[in-house]
């Protein structure tokens, strides 16, 4: 290993919207397409659509979130702007009623998961439940058994998703790539736009209807919105699928991303951004809408702390195992996974794959990468959220952390580890897999977790040079403010770096209570030189429920084959998390669970207590 040197340059003023951090993101050259974001001014909103057919421009359609916003779309689908198009936005910008117009640039977005086991043609001639493992593992394809969502015991005791509805974002009701409400696939002879058929039928395919297999939450909803199959992803159709109708659906399944090429740093845009603060503070009822992220099959050489999507709080990353709880060979690592599902990865056998529903009423045994696992998961919420309806977006974070299990999970590179208040996690399965019979049990009786608060605990002004920087920042969490942060969720890292090759950089951060996070690995394909990381919010999940208050450590250095310099300019540290403990008012049944574990010194107290009127009582006796 071969550490070069870091310099630390000016502090970097923090940006701050609605507490969220507008980092800078893609480095790759984007495709201007003719698709505008547009502002009127007040008054005149019922004149949009004549608008935009009188200055060449097919329609316009109001967007949900933002005042006076609307999307301005083509008469034709050419990906790119053309002269004319050109000359049409500059009228439309002189237009008195126009107050702004921004040109929504193309980006690259992937679906997760075409790594086929093995390219066979299937026949199938009888139902696949005995070939879905991750429902109910008998060993199966030489899996280990009971390594599975435990949906068996949920099924069980009544719940299958009734009443709940999922959105599958992805290419197949409404369609956000052609603005009509019809989000049929497009058949082509490859396939590729299976992927959102395969990730419904995971989560809400019909039980017993002799047809493929059965849905985690088989008795659910499902909501198909097409978005990704288009040669480019604009910040209006993603912000758009993401807050499309959220008063009816409850949670948004993504099982896409930015490029898992291992040198993409990107995420979500400023209209994004909104839409997705605006579905948890706003969603279902004022209890939050519920995103589920595929975490990203860039392996080894990525990282999903890379991932704007992956890595959100306001997002639940998952990723995932194959059936004998090995990683997946696309796996990528990182600290803002919250929890993991199943899907293939290593094995040849096709029967290892998930089973699920596909193109042309076929079945496919092939679904895979952290694609199949991003759906698992949002069945495995859908259960919690029928056994208890009033679960915020929170509550379900929650709720993952103290329920989901190591079981059999083993990664060879990343250790488990407790952090400060006892919880097991992993780098690569973050808190461990979903439990879908665990998870409803505790839902039915949880009592939602006190409110947010959000403390900017310091940024630093000078550091000295050094080939490898350690850096810190104490804190009281805003101890005697009314953001006084006390019991930790999510832990931010708004960094500003930048190095002679970005993908050498790694950061590690300490907390006060002795858990380390590897917010940034390695990333060998990496070659950039210029752009860096600006202001990118490194989030990690490791330090859940721990008190934030005391020293906290940041290492910043190269790891590679040849020197590196590089130039730190801003670390800013955020802490999000609860003032009061976040599980008082919660019933535990098991003394050996992780919800005893991290309720230990309200126990202790309940015991002492006891133990002291029992004294009494002696005493009084005698």
């Amino acid at each position: 290993m071969m550490l070069g040197s870091l310099r630390y340059g000016t502090t970097v003023g923090l940006i701050l919207i609605n507490a969220m951090v507008l980092a800078t993101l893609a480095t790759e050259e984007g495709i201007f397409t003719n698709h505008l974001l547009v502002q009127l001014h007040e008054g005149v909103h019922d004149e949009a659509h004549q608008l935009a057919t009188e200055h060449g421009y097919h329609s316009a359609r109001k967007l949900p979130f933002g005042e006076g916003l609307f999307h301005f779309y083509p008469l034709d689908t050419a990906p790119r702007r053309t002269k004319r198009s050109l000359h049409n936005r500059q009228r439309l910008e002189k237009d008195r009623r126009v107050k702004n117009v921004l040109d929504q640039e193309g980006f690259g977005r992937q679906k997760r998961g075409y790594r086929s086991i093995n390219e066979i043609d299937i026949k199938m001639t009888d139902p696949l439940f005995s070939k879905q493992w991750y429902l109910i593992n008998t060993g199966q394809a030489d899996g280990t058994p009971g390594l599975d969502l435990n949906v068996a015991e949920a099924w069980d005791l009544g719940y299958t998703g009734t009443g709940i509805t999922i959105a599958i974002m992805d290419d197949g009701s409404y369609d956000f790539s052609s603005n009509d409400p019809y989000p049929y696939p497009r058949y082509t002879d490859d396939w590729f736009n299976s992927h959102g058929t395969r990730c419904a039928g995971e989560v809400s395919a019909a039980a017993n209807n002799n047809i493929c297999g059965v849905g985690v939450a088989y008795n659910s909803k499902v909501a198909g919105i097409r978005m990704l199959d288009q040669p480019f992803m604009t910040d209006i159709i993603e912000a758009s699928s993401i807050s499309h109708m959220p008063q009816i659906i409850d949670i948004y399944s993504a099982s896409w991303g930015p490029t898992d090429d291992g040198k993409t740093v990107d995420g979500p845009r400023e209209l994004t951004l909104q839409a997705m603060a605006d579905g948890v503070n706003k969603g279902r009822g004022g209890k939050g809408s519920i995103y589920v992220w595929a975490s990203g099959d860039g392996g080894s050489y990525d990282d999903c702390n890379c991932d704007g999507y992956a890595s959100s709080m306001w997002t639940i990353s998952i990723n995932s195992a194959i059936n004998d709880g090995r990683t997946a060979l696309y796996d990528e690592s990182c600290s803002s996974t919250l929890a993991s599902t199943f899907s293939n990865g290593r094995k040849r056998n096709p029967e290892a794959g998930v089973a699920t529903t596909d193109l042309y009423g076929n079945c496919t045994l092939r679904h895979s990468g952290t694609s199949a696992a991003a759906p698992e998961a949002a069945g495995v919420f859908a259960l919690a959220l029928e056994a208890n309806p009033d679960l915020t977006w929170r509550d379900m974070q929650h709720l993952s952390v103290l329920t989901s299990k190591r079981n059999q999970l083993h990664d060879d590179l990343h250790q488990w580890r407790r952090n400060g208040v006892g919880l097991e996690f992993n780098h690569l399965f973050g808190y461990g897999v979903l439990d879908a019979g665990g998870m409803v049990k505790m839902a039915k009786e949880w009592k939602t977790v006190p409110e947010r608060f959000h403390c900017v605990a310091g940024s630093l002004q000078e550091i000295q040079s050094g080939e490898r920087l350690i850096l810190t920042i104490s804190t009281d969490s805003c101890q005697g403010k009314d953001n006084f942060v006390r019991y930790l969720e999510h832990v931010q890292a708004v960094v500003t770096v930048n190095g002679s090759r970005r993908g050498d950089l790694i950061i590690n951060m300490t907390s006060p209570m002795g858990t380390k996070s590897i917010l940034l690995s390695r990333r060998p394909r990496d070659d950039d030189a210029k752009v860096g990381f600006d202001k990118w919010p490194f989030m990690t999940t490791h330090t859940w429920g721990e008190d934030p208050r005391g020293t906290w450590i940041l290492e910043v250095g190269f790891q590679g084959d040849k020197p590196q310099r590089g130039a730190l300019k801003e670390w800013t540290l955020m802490l999000h998390g609860t003032q009061s403990a976040p599980y008082i008012d919660q019933i535990v049944r098991d003394y050996q669970s992780k919800l005893a574990m991290s309720k230990k010194e309200e126990l202790e107290e309940e015991l002492d207590e006891a133990v002291e009127r029992s004294l009494k009582s002696l005493l009084s006796k005698n």
